[in-house]
């Protein structure tokens, strides 16, 4: 085997563990907090996930660029990240019918903290890997990126089917705790602690990585070269400054459905015509489809973004997610509603990796060598950071007003406000974003 195939087999693995460990429990938290009379908090759990992302992204971003080679950052973050995850876990278990927000808040924050910033480090050991060997990141990187969603996927399976012991729970009907038996994984703390372990296996196989460059300079002539804060330069740029302000508002639209979809589809359980249907009792399966619509749009990514370049990409990104609110809002669990769903999820793909991956690729194609994981911090923060914690809010605030866990047919119209939402920012980004591409020949 070349040294090349065997650097991309090393790559989809940490790829693959990278999305695992967020697959374990991202779609399927809002359901089980939901389960444990926690469902006015959902919003805060997803918030934090955009806090953190504040500044931890572009934080962990700098000491990988300035202090300490970017594997072993990545291996210190999944390590701090798995245990406090499977901290949370256990306090939930030991705690029964008596959870309480504080104690889980607190221990999943921090256990958050640490894990976003992994997502751009993982990034950016793949390209300097890549890079290394002379190959092209935004030719090759994206069938390696496939197998994350693949990880994703396969998480968000066991999640849903792998039955656990017992846990505690609230009956959706007389709203009393129950213990109940063998509950699946998407109802139970156990996702917490399943992704913990997750987090430690990445954290041993993170330091078989290639070593990456540290450029510590010697002749640090300013605080911001000083402190790798170069980065933030970067929105001197007009262009650049636009393209990070419309990430922001499409980042916001990415915490909606994961904060609420698998919710959603949970409420349905509320009818006895529709409990039964498998878009209910196995919501995550469902939702997984999103993520197999991904491993095919991430293929598509290196032709559009050298055809289209990336002000044409973000676009059909924007008006993907457009479809995938409306679809929700129109759909039931019933054939034939149900389709809607589906189609909803096949959407996804294109509404996450246009934006998503193919933002990240041309934040590695327009940066300075020594700002780039910097710059990749730089872009988590203002998707999930800034556009996470207001999108998860602002989603929040929406679903409040819709008054849906007391009105459940009031969900419709909350993704109809946020399929509006979607269309204004792709009008605006289309006005707005001045970028001229020339086509790759």
């Amino acid at each position: 085997m070349s040294s090349k195939s065997n650097l991309k087999i090393r790559l989809i693995v940490m790829n693959f563990l990278e999305f695992a460990v967020w697959g374990a429990y991202l779609t399927s938290l809002g359901r089980y907090l939901g389960n444990i009379g926690l469902g006015a908090q959902i919003k805060w759990f997803f918030a934090m996930q955009g806090i953190v992302s504040l500044f931890m992204p572009t934080l962990m971003g700098i000491v990988a660029d300035r202090r300490i080679e970017a594997q072993k950052v990545l291996s210190l973050c999944h390590g701090l990240a798995g245990v406090f995850m499977i901290a949370a876990g256990l306090y939930c278990m030991s705690a029964g019918s008596s959870v309480h927000f504080g104690p889980l808040f607190i221990l999943y924050g921090i256990s958050l903290a640490f894990f976003m910033p992994t997502i751009a480090l993982v990034n950016s050991v793949a390209y300097n890997a890549l890079r290394g060997q002379n190959m092209d990141p935004v030719k090759e990187f994206p069938p390696i990126r496939v197998f994350g969603t693949i990880g994703f996927i396969i998480s968000m399976l066991i999640t849903n089917f792998l039955p656990i012991g017992n846990a505690w729970l609230i009956n959706a009907d007389s709203g009393q705790w129950e213990l109940v038996a063998h509950p699946t994984m998407q109802n139970s703390f156990a996702q917490l602690v399943y992704s913990g372990l997750l987090s430690l296996v990445l954290c041993a196989y993170a330091l078989t990585m290639p070593r990456c460059r540290v450029n510590k300079s010697e002749n640090k002539t300013s605080f911001v070269d000083a402190f790798g804060l170069k980065a933030f330069t970067l929105f001197k740029d007009s262009q650049f400054a636009v393209f990070f302000i419309f990430s922001m508002l499409l980042g916001a639209a990415l915490q909606i459905t994961n904060g609420y979809a698998n919710t959603f589809l949970g409420s349905f359980a509320s009818d006895p015509a529709l409990a039964g249907t498998f878009a209910v009792k196995n919501s995550n399966a469902l939702i997984a489809i999103s993520q197999a619509s991904e491993t095919l749009c991430i293929l598509l990514i290196p032709f559009f973004m050298k055809r289209f370049g990336i002000k044409k990409v973000m676009l059909i990104s924007m008006l993907a997610w457009v479809f995938r609110f409306g679809f929700f809002g129109l759909g039931n669990p019933a054939m034939p509603g149900v389709l809607l769903f589906i189609l909803s999820c096949i959407v996804y793909g294109i509404a996450f990796d246009f934006f998503n991956i193919s933002g990240s690729l041309y934040v590695e194609q327009r940066t300075d060598t020594s700002i780039r994981s910097s710059a990749q911090g730089l872009f988590m923060m203002m998707t999930n950071g800034f556009g996470a914690t207001i999108g998860t809010l602002a989603a929040g605030a929406v679903i409040d007003a819709c008054d849906v866990f007391n009105t459940p047919a009031n969900w419709p119209k909350a993704w109809f406000i946020f399929a509006g939402y979607s269309l204004v920012v792709a009008i605006l980004f289309a006005i707005l974003f001045k970028y001229k591409h020339e086509p790759a020949q």
